[in-house]
């Protein structure tokens, strides 16, 4: 599946308020999945009372030549930047790690990775049993947008939908572009019945709220979850890489579909993430993709947590 779709034309970035009161999590239910083992594939971390796990799905491998990211920037430019950050200048790797969040009785599910294709490996189901859960026990399946590499994972290789008992939701701006790009007519075959809709900035789930970043599809958004005092912004690809999208947010990318937005909607949010403190969860980011931002002289800098 391509990596674009239809340009978006406003030029803003609204960023929900997203601070329902704390409360008490939900007991899981009789048939909620059991406690995951340890494994590589599933990283489990908490949000508030709440249990999350970072699931590994694949890996992208893109050429640094000025044609993917940082688009019509002087390659000695690049290199320094990445050498300065200690990272090879041959090529730029994306991870793909779709996040998954046990909520009550509700198992939630964030974008499903791109199902192996794009020349990714395609372990989301593999990940998804280490976390202890299998495809029927998923309740709800939040898209952040309908590129490939986010929605792959909906449909297995026979185009049959893989979590048959999931609520599919996305933003209404979104699924109607998905519906326009015929390269998805299979997909959206595929997930119409299950599709559901939602405004930008609404609360899609109890303590989920949609978060409206414009700019690299029609209806990218991103998702803020909230439990107790505690909070996680799941970013969906309004940054591709841990270097370049954060020290220079300005850089355009071939991904997004309207790149003057898009780098508008970045650079917001990376100043409303060091000021708040926020911490994020970043698709495509070095697994497990979790971190905060921080402001170093007239930079920003992405500071993963710990693997712990």
């Amino acid at each position: 599946m391509r990596l674009t779709l239809t340009a978006v034309s406003a030029l803003a970035l609204t960023l929900a308020a997203c601070s329902p009161p704390a409360e008490k999590a939900a007991e899981p239910s009789a048939t909620a999945p059991a406690a995951a083992p340890a494994s590589t594939d599933a990283f489990a971390f908490k949000i508030g009372a709440l249990d999350a796990y970072a699931l590994k799905d694949g890996s992208l491998s893109v050429p640094n030549n000025g044609e993917v990211l940082a688009i019509g920037e002087a390659k000695a430019d690049v290199d320094a930047l990445l050498t300065a950050n200690g990272l090879p200048t041959d090529t730029l790797g994306l991870s793909i790690q779709p996040m998954l969040v046990r909520m009550g009785d509700k198992v939630v599910l964030f974008d499903t990775g791109a199902g192996g294709q794009m020349g990714t490996e395609g372990k989301l189901l593999t990940s998804l049993t280490a976390a202890g859960v299998q495809p029927a026990q998923v309740t709800d399946i939040l898209i952040s947008h309908a590129h490939g590499d986010h929605v792959g994972g909906l449909v297995n290789g026979q185009g049959q939908l893989v979590f048959t008992n999931a609520a599919i939701r996305m933003t209404a701006n979104e699924w109607d572009a998905l519906k326009a790009d015929p390269t998805m007519a299979a997909l959206v075959t595929a997930i119409t019945p299950k599709v559901q809709t939602f405004a930008a900035g609404v609360e899609v789930l109890p303590g989920v709220t949609a978060v409206d970043i414009q700019g690299h599809t029609p209806g990218h958004t991103g998702y803020q979850i909230t439990s107790g005092t505690e909070g996680l912004l799941y970013i969906g690809d309004t940054m591709h890489h841990s270097v370049i999208s954060v020290q220079r947010p300005d850089w355009t990318i071939q991904f997004d579909g309207r790149a003057d937005v898009a780098e508008a909607s970045r650079r917001a949010l990376l100043e409303r993430a060091a000021t708040e403190n926020l911490r994020l969860y970043a698709v495509h980011f070095p697994y497990p993709g979790l971190g905060r931002i921080e402001r170093r002289a007239d930079d920003f800098v992405w500071v993963a947590e710990p693997a712990q």
